[in-house]
């Protein structure tokens, strides 16, 4: 999986419909806004596309991770405009099963204590850093 693919059956359920699902989307990114400006969402059939205006390319990165680990979400269509591509300070994991933030950030810095920057780069994603599930992808800040 890339970083616009996502596994539909995992994530935070926000609607039972189809045609609440650009809605309930959008308030999911605008809830913890990550810098996204005129942000419209359409949703058709697993695929959600996003388009806006971002200053960098880290609210661009939070944006689809926030709308990707939504269940029933398979892939995201990026279409916000930013000033730099995104990826470029960041790299992405997607969680696994018995993964824990303490043996991700150890995987990742060498250092299990460094989680709490792992939770910080994802605060609009993790919002309990006990609670992460299989198949959640997140942020991993170089």
């Amino acid at each position: 999986m890339g970083l616009f693919d996502f596994a539909a059956d995992m994530g935070r359920n926000l609607f039972n419909k189809e045609e609440d699902a650009p809605k309930k989307i959008k308030e999911h990114i605008e809830e913890d806004n990550p810098g996204i400006s005129d942000l419209l969402v359409s949703f058709k059939n697993g695929v959600v596309t996003l388009s806006g205006k971002a200053d960098d390319s880290e609210a661009v990165e939070k944006a689809i991770l926030m709308a990707g680990n939504v269940k029933g979400v398979s892939e995201i269509i990026n279409k916000v405009l930013s000033k730099l591509p995104i990826g470029i300070n960041t790299e992405y994991y997607e969680i696994k099963s018995g993964d824990t933030l303490w043996a991700v950030a150890k995987k990742h810095y060498g250092d299990g204590s460094k989680y709490t920057k792992i939770v910080e780069a994802n605060k609009e994603v993790i919002k309990n850093a006990d609670k992460i599930f299989p198949g959640q992808k997140i942020r991993i800040p170089k």
